[in-house]
């Protein structure tokens, strides 16, 4: 039988703020806000194509195509000519310096994008091209590199040969979702899915300064999954990220999407269901669920399986067009917090064509866990008018940001316990397409919240690639 446990927290309304303490001195701190500072263009002429509802240089699952170490900051995209290059600039400089790599985007596919990482051990930049079911490519610069921009050169001859493996280890000829995360002892970890569609499982492999390793899939496919539809016995896990908070703790949010459309009520929705949510204390070798039973081991026998108790903290059947790979984040004190978007049930019990009514009727919600152990979620005012993803970030206040499709930006306060959502931006001037990617780790460094977007075009017309910035509560 199907084991499951439901949200413990209630769908929220708004709560009146936790008065201070009588006789304190102490200033309340700052609500969320967004100040728009500058905008950069990246590349006038940007590849574009739309695939899979998305491009290949903005997509919610690049981790990171955006991002901030030790004063530069780097992005990453493919140019009209298809050539994978590399940027960086000093923080809050408007100078880009551009690097072309020797490779070309094989093919219209919105999944093949760039990702990079940082291997703090080494001063290395990582960077994963172009993959979606099959091979990957891989390139690395020479060591130090990140340590000292200043006084290293920015020309390709930093960037060694590109690859069909890491660095001799081949991991899988089904590769996609590559996301990059550094261990809280600078080792650099990949995460990415082996597999296709409807029949894939999560792995990792891990640098250590000298060589990768791969760790190994901690998530299974098989198993049994009813609906009141039908049945399906094959899936994949797809996170909404994978992140280590100020602990040293693991956090992944998931969905699983069944290979069987049988589960639905219609063949024109999606078959994500349920979201699900574990951790590991051990750097990815072991994963528990919120109760802290281990439910599997990275590369063992034992996979996190969709059969397994205690997975999901917010029920939700194939019905309602639910999202898979949005965004989360964790706050100050590790707390897991996640976007997730579906058709609410008031709209209907059945989507039956998962674009239209997610444009039409989507929503997305703030899904958090509470000091008290509890989880809590709350509906954000804001209609989606998309079918495609909302980003999250959370600012040193723990104030909660949602950056909508085209740029869109609403705010929650921690104060109120994160249900004051409003709008802060609503996107004006900057004709974005949809989904944009966000520098996480520039939020950290300086409070800047720096979001790269490209233009809206037609049919495969090359627009123009920018990053915005905007300075949030110092």
């Amino acid at each position: 039988m199907r084991r499951r446990t439901l949200l413990a927290g209630a769908l929220l309304g708004a709560t009146a703020s936790p008065a201070l303490a009588a006789g304190t001195a102490r200033a309340a701190a700052p609500g969320p806000s967004v100040t728009r500072k500058a905008t950069g263009r990246l590349d006038a002429a940007a590849v574009f194509f739309v695939s899979y509802d998305g491009l290949v240089n903005n997509n919610s699952f690049q981790k990171n195509g955006l991002l901030t170490y030790k004063g530069h900051q780097y992005a990453a995209w493919y140019t009209s000519t298809r050539y994978a290059v590399v940027a960086r600039r000093v923080l809050g400089g408007t100078t880009w310096s551009t690097v072309t790599l020797a490779h070309r985007l094989k093919a219209d596919d919105s999944h093949n994008v760039i990702s990079m990482g940082v291997s703090k051990t080494d001063g290395r930049l990582h960077l994963t091209m172009d993959s979606h079911s099959d091979g990957f490519f891989y390139v690395k610069s020479v060591a130090g590199l990140l340590d000292d921009p200043a006084g290293t050169s920015w020309t390709s001859s930093v960037f060694g040969a590109v690859q069909t493996t890491l660095d001799g280890l081949a991991l899988t000829d089904r590769f996609t979702y590559p996301q990059f995360i550094a261990t809280p002892e600078g080792r650099l970890q990949l995460s990415y899915r082996v597999g296709v569609s409807g029949d894939g499982r999560n792995a990792l492999a891990e640098y250590d300064g000298s060589a990768w390793t791969n760790l190994g899939e901690w998530s299974g496919s098989t198993g049994t999954y009813t609906s009141e539809h039908g049945t399906s016995t094959v899936r994949s896990m797809y996170l909404h990220g994978i992140d280590y908070d100020v602990n040293g703790r693991l956090h992944a949010f998931f969905t699983w999407r069944e290979q069987n459309g049988a589960v639905m009520c219609s063949g024109g929705g999606i078959t994500n269901h349920d979201t699900g949510y574990v951790h590991s204390a051990d750097r990815g070798r072991t994963w528990r669920n919120d109760a802290g039973a281990v439910v599997g081991t990275t590369g063992g026998s034992d996979k996190v399986a969709v059969t397994d108790a205690g997975l999901v903290v917010d029920a939700l059947g194939p019905d309602h067009s639910l999202m898979n790979q949005e965004s989360q984040a964790t706050d100050s004190t590790g707390l897991p917090h996640a976007i997730i978007s579906y058709v609410p049930g008031r709209f209907g019990q059945c989507t039956t064509d998962y674009v239209r009514d997610r444009t039409a009727d989507g929503r997305a919600f703030h899904l958090r866990k509470n000091s008290s152990g509890s989880w809590q979620k709350t509906e954000i005012p804001v209609v989606l008018g998309s079918s495609q993803r909302t980003k999250l970030v959370l600012d040193k206040y723990d104030n909660a940001y949602a950056i909508f499709p085209f740029g869109r930006i609403a705010g929650a306060s921690k104060a109120s316990g994160h249900t004051d959502w409003r709008v802060l931006f609503d996107g004006s001037g900057l004709n974005a397409f949809g989904e944009v990617v966000i520098d996480e780790l520039r939020v950290k460094a300086d409070n800047t919240l720096s979001i790269m977007y490209q233009e809206k075009s037609s049919g495969t017309t090359p627009s123009a690639l920018h990053v915005v910035d905007f300075a949030l509560p110092a």
